[in-house]
């Protein structure tokens, strides 16, 4: 999508720029195939404010606020990097060590694949959300519980998908295994060591790794749009086993903003290891965030038509996430709709959705760089 009028925006104040982005969060929420809600954060230093639109409820009339959970889906894959990124500036691993090193258990046909390939999925790992076997387990277990070694089983008996290195494909074995990694590092179960290596040292009370499918009271609900039936509460649906590292954090707008100010800003690991992190390839977040995309270890950068941040994007049945901040971590924006709303959709409409929520983000960007 051209960021259009986001580019104009450069020479804006703040202000404009915040008014603008309320125009076109309105215009979203309107839209036959927008989300219910929408809720952006856009901070600049110290300076924050909260936006909002729509309802956080379909047939309720309360707007979505910052501390409400919600289902951060891949963003969660910004959190098992800054674990992997931490151990790295730590010494306790390298970004060349090899799966096979922490994980010997894993198929040898991927004994070839690094900790840094895993990270900016150019790994070649097939990616199990997409394995038959899988889709065909959970549709009949939505609840169930599995172990995440049991997810790299659903694809253990396939060959890598290209040379490691070679190319860039998003995958969600990636950061399953990643997940794993860590744990088995730190020698703690994996919600331990996100809790003490992300969660507290950034202040994020209300982010948790569940692995049921219930979200935290209070929370907002979430949506699967079927332009022109009504939206389709999918809340609960799923069980949070089947995303695991990849995509099944729970957390607020609020603490999802500290989280992307902190981790681009490198309250997580030093300069050196973010050295090695901005290393970036042709490859785009999913879905698309802002602006043209390149993939670095566990960061996406987006090049909008006002500036540049890096963050991450993400969505899953019910939600639809961007956050991304500069890299000094003091600009920051926070995008979350309460609706899976994707650009491969079958529907038009959200089609169209996903195009004015892209322009939201991009808004919300121009906004957090506004000089004024």
């Amino acid at each position: 999508m051209a960021i259009g009028p986001a580019a104009a925006q450069a020479g804006q104040s703040a202000a404009s720029a915040e008014a603008t982005l309320d125009r076109a969060m309105d215009k979203l929420v309107a839209m036959p195939g927008g989300p219910p809600g929408v809720a952006v954060i856009v901070q600049r230093g110290e300076a924050r404010s909260f936006h909002t639109a729509g309802v956080a409820r379909v047939g309720g009339k309360t707007q979505w606020r910052p501390s409400d959970h919600m289902r951060i889906a891949s963003v969660a894959k910004a959190f098992s990097a800054a674990a992997i990124l931490s151990l790295v500036d730590r010494g306790r691993l390298s970004l060349e060590d090899p799966l096979e090193a922490h994980l010997d258990w894993l198929p040898i046909a991927w004994s070839r694949v690094t900790v840094a390939q895993a990270l900016n999925h150019t790994s070649g790992l097939p990616d199990y959300s997409a394995a038959q076997a899988f889709q065909e387990f959970f549709a009949d277990n939505l609840h169930a519980y599995v172990k995440p070694r049991e997810l790299v089983g659903f694809v253990a008996d396939k060959p890598l998908e290209f040379e490691p290195g070679s190319e860039y494909r998003y995958s969600n074995t990636d950061n399953i295994v990643l997940g794993l990694i860590a744990a088995e590092v730190s020698r703690e179960d994996y919600s331990q060591v996100l809790l003490q290596r992300v969660f507290e040292p950034l202040e994020m009370p209300r982010t948790s790794l569940p692995v049921g499918f219930q979200l935290p009271i209070p929370h907002v609900r979430g949506y699967v749009l079927s332009p022109p039936e009504p939206p389709t509460d999918v809340t609960t649906l799923l069980s949070m086993s089947g995303a695991w590292a990849s995509g099944g954090i729970q957390s607020t707008a609020g603490d999802l903003n500290r989280f992307v100010r902190g981790y681009v800003g490198r309250k997580l690991f030093g300069s050196a290891t973010q050295r090695q992190q901005l290393h970036f390839v042709k490859g785009h977040s999913e879905p698309p965030g802002p602006g043209v995309n390149s993939a670095g270890l566990g960061i996406f950068r987006y090049k909008a038509g006002c500036g540049t941040v890096y963050g991450h994007t993400g969505n899953l049945p019910g939600f639809t996430q961007f956050t991304a901040a500069s890299l000094d971590g003091l600009r920051s924006v926070t995008v979350s709709a309460n609706a899976q709303i994707v650009p491969k959709s079958k529907s038009a409409a959200v089609r169209a959705g996903f195009d004015a929520l892209r322009r939201v983000g991009a808004l919300a960007v121009c906004a957090a760089l506004a000089a004024r």
